[in-house]
């Protein structure tokens, strides 16, 4: 139980984009999805309101995409995507930089999309989220 506590608190030290690519990493090696399921339950007067059925579907990931990056500022921004992308080496970073457009993150949930977005368009790069 020891080693239980010491793992939770390890864990508790993870920033949020660290937390959700263990999240990424764990579902891909066990083969499982962390999303909880949703059970879609028909609203009353869906079938009269077209309209009504995309409204209730709110989106709830976003793929935060690279879109290009001045080349005054590409050095800025490959420090950023590797502060946005924990785990990335620095070869990595480069190459995703200069193949732009590329997505640099995908699945995100808002909170780590805002933050990405922010901190890859202070770096200097346009930043498209979709």
């Amino acid at each position: 139980m020891a080693e239980i506590g010491t793992l939770v608190e390890e864990l508790s030290k993870l920033t949020v984009l660290e937390a959700a690519d263990l999240v990424k990493q764990l579902e891909t090696k066990w083969g499982v999805s962390a999303a909880a399921p949703v059970a879609v339950a028909a609203a009353p007067g869906a079938g009269a309101g077209g309209a009504a059925a995309p409204a209730a579907a709110a989106k709830d990931t976003f793929d935060v995409i690279l879109a290009s990056v001045p080349a005054d500022k590409k050095i800025a921004v490959i420090k950023a995507v590797r502060e946005v992308k924990a785990g990335l080496g620095l070869a990595e970073a480069k190459a995703l930089v200069e193949g732009a457009p590329k997505p640099v993150l995908e699945g995100a949930n808002k909170a780590d999309t805002d933050a990405a977005k922010k901190k890859l368009e202070d770096a200097g790069a346009k930043v498209e989220v979709k």
